[in-house]
């Protein structure tokens, strides 16, 4: 499968990423097809330089079945190439201490009901079992009686 994604060049602690057309299979900085562009995130967000895109290149590459990547993504929608969707995650919002504590509580519920189903399960197999023998104690009965019956007709 073919990506568009970020190589990471550059050297340590200064970040540069050539964005790049890639196998998938291959490593982030490894093996590409073909250089599209670059990312500096480095510079300010109101220069030019920070990203430059080879646009029609993208657009040919996606009409080969190239997927881009997250980050990528949001750079063509910023240029108007592909929509991007919202994504939600009302979570996040919800402070980490109180998602611990909300995760635990259902932990705890769910072992409760896991507990509760356990038990339920237990006296439905006994009241099955006294049922099973009560049956087998009529059809017992029943057959004893029925072979008095039989030399009577």
């Amino acid at each position: 499968m073919l990506v568009i994604r970020m190589a990471r060049a550059g050297t340590k602690k200064r970040p540069f990423y050539h964005i790049v057309v890639a196998d998938s299979r291959s490593p982030r900085d490894g093996r590409f097809i073909e250089r599209i562009g670059h990312f500096n995130p480095l510079l300010p967000k109101d220069k030019t330089e920070r990203l430059a895109l080879d646009l029609e290149k993208v657009k040919g590459w996606m009409k080969k079945g190239a997927q881009p990547s997250d980050r990528v993504t949001r750079f063509l929608d910023a240029a108007g190439v592909l929509k991007r969707e919202k994504r939600n995650n009302p979570e996040k919002a919800i402070p980490r201490k109180e998602r611990k504590a909300a995760a635990e509580e259902a932990t705890k519920t769910k072992e409760a009901g896991d507990a509760a189903a356990k038990t339920a399960a237990k006296v439905k197999e006994a009241t099955d079992k006294t049922a099973a023998a009560d049956k087998a104690a009529a059809d017992k009965k029943a057959a004893a009686e029925k072979p008095a019956e039989a030399p009577a007709s």
